[in-house]
């Protein structure tokens, strides 16, 4: 080849020194590459696009998206970057840069190119399997970072002129430099398999994690750091082998379940607790709710009393109705009939023990939905409620000052 390139200098009367020879080379290079960057790109590339758009192959769409097929035409074009070099130019330095360059730039859009394909992968993985999203995700990223090592090695066998073997035993040496650049790297894998391994953490989960300011939702889990949107809208990165030398809170079992609990209490004031009189029982009796309530516990009351023979004058004496605990039964029917209270778990109404503020009644139960905003009307128009029905027990909430 380089024997007609002379002749065909000669033919125009050129005559071919060195000089004149490297620049006709070089020429010769750039516009092949020219042209072979020009065909595949503007071409075929754009061929292959106008296909699919009519035709939609899932399998191609993906493909384009990942930039399979561009970086694979940059590979291309450094094969024949190499192949024109060994056939073009003589062994010397212009030689050696060529086959440099060609090998490394082969090299970078070739590991460009396994990461489509890996992602690609990936996501195929995520979306027709069960595979835990965070398992892949970790996996997907140690197996990137294995063969971007490879490649930097290679490059800097490339570089030195040496073989990758002979790279790889000199970085037996720097073992420990490795072991503490890659420290996040090689703990963040070993938490990720754990957390993967025992589900404690997926995309979505509403997470609660003090120490690190965290309070919302996991947008992202990586290698290194899992991402947490906030409920502020703000983003918190925590390390990911946090996840697993710290504790944090999960609340992905409520959601599941189908029900948040709420559990407050509302204070009475002590002074207000009394004994129900006949004309409060009559009274409260027209309440619908409280109505097969009283019916049975005056029964029961009334042939206690009397069976015990109670001299019933004095307040002390027998058993009595309080209007505590008959608002307390009345709040218990009250959840127990409400229409956004799960009725399949735990509904309580319970006495806490008196502080200096009152006596703590506290409301045990569960929403029907675990939607923030959903949950917090259906609590506050319970709270409503009993804060508005106190007044016809004669029970005054405990307010300070």
């Amino acid at each position: 080849m380089k024997k007609y390139l002379v002749d065909f200098l000669r033919d125009f009367g050129i005559e071919p020194t060195f000089l004149v020879m490297s620049i006709s080379i070089l020429i010769i290079i750039s516009i092949t590459a020219l042209i072979i960057h020009t065909l595949l790109h503007k071409i075929i590339l754009k061929a292959i696009i106008k296909v699919n758009q009519r035709k939609q192959n899932l399998i191609t769409t993906s493909l384009l998206e990942e930039n399979l097929f561009q970086r694979l035409a940059l590979v291309f074009q450094g094969l024949v970057i190499y192949w024109q070099a060994t056939i073009w130019v003589e062994r010397g330095g212009v030689y050696e840069t060529l086959l440099t360059i060609s090998l490394i730039w082969i090299t970078i859009f070739g590991l460009l190119a396994i990461y489509s394909l890996i992602d690609k992968a990936f996501k195929t993985l995520h979306t027709a399997t069960e595979v835990q999203l965070f398992a892949t995700r970790t996996i997907i990223q140690t197996v990137k970072l294995i063969f971007g090592i490879i490649a930097f090695i290679y490059i800097i066998s490339i570089l030195a002129d040496k073989s990758p073997v002979a790279i790889l035993s000199g970085l037996g040496a720097m073992s420990a430099v490795l072991m503490l650049v890659f420290k996040d790297t090689i703990m963040g894998f070993t938490a990720g398999l754990q957390l993967s391994t025992n589900k404690m953490v997926q995309l979505g989960d509403w997470i609660e994690m003090p120490k690190y300011s965290a309070d919302g939702d996991v947008i992202d889990i990586g290698l290194n750091v899992v991402k947490v949107r906030n409920f502020d809208n703000t983003i918190t990165t925590i390390p990911t082998y946090a996840l697993v030398s710290d504790s944090f809170k999960n609340w992905r079992g409520m959601r599941e379940s189908g029900g948040r609990r709420i559990k407050r209490a509302i204070k009475i004031d002590i002074h207000s607790i009394k004994f129900l009189s006949e004309e409060d029982i009559k009274r409260l009796e027209k309440a619908n709710l409280l109505a097969p309530y009283l019916k049975e516990k005056v029964n029961e009351i009334k042939s206690y009393n009397e069976s015990n023979k109670f001299d019933l004058s004095v307040s002390i004496n027998g058993r009595r109705l309080t209007n505590i605990g008959t608002l307390r039964a009345y709040i218990l029917t009250y959840l127990k009939n409400h229409p956004n209270i799960k009725k399949d778990m735990t509904i309580m109404v319970r006495q806490l023990a008196p502080d200096e503020y009152g006596i703590p009644l506290e409301i045990y139960c569960f929403t029907s939905t675990t939607v923030w905003a959903d949950y917090e009307n259906i609590q506050s128009d319970i709270f409503d409620h009993i804060y508005s029905v106190l007044q016809e027990f004669d029970i005054k909430p405990y307010q300070y000052g």
